[in-house]
């Protein structure tokens, strides 16, 4: 199945592993949280267990450097897309309102970004991904 929109998580390349999956969690919780509609209905199993909804669609997953995190934010905040953040300051708070400060602390083009997710028309998320590869 095509979709209309795309789901992309872009994470920087010199991570940690347990941060790069750390990043990527966080900002697929954000997506999930504020994006009407990209999560499905909850799921069930034969023995009627009930299970949590996912998103509708497949979310991928790319890597680069600063530069290139804070040039896939930019892009998509300019072209009116859905977007979540997580800065290098987040690793070093406890809760969800000292990373909300943080990030408050900070003009935009100066974020210390980790890991950017968008959420958009496909045409518009391929564009501000463009030259960044897949996640290894």
């Amino acid at each position: 199945m095509r979709f209309d929109t795309k789901i992309a998580i872009v994470v920087r390349a010199d991570l940690a592993a347990w941060q790069r999956l750390n990043v990527t969690a966080f900002l697929a919780g954000g997506l999930a949280g504020g994006v009407a509609g990209a999560v499905g209905e909850p799921y069930q199993d034969a023995s009627g267990n009930a299970y949590l909804a996912l998103f509708r669609q497949p979310v991928l997953v790319y890597e680069g450097d600063l530069e290139a995190l804070r040039g896939v934010r930019e892009k998509a905040v300019g072209r009116g897309m859905d977007v979540a953040v997580y800065i290098e300051e987040m690793f070093k708070t406890g809760h969800d309102e000292d990373n909300r400060a943080a990030v408050a602390g900070v003009r935009a083009e100066e974020l210390d970004l980790v890991g950017v997710a968008v959420h958009g028309g496909r045409n518009g998320v391929d564009k501000a991904l463009k030259g960044l590869r897949l996640h290894p």
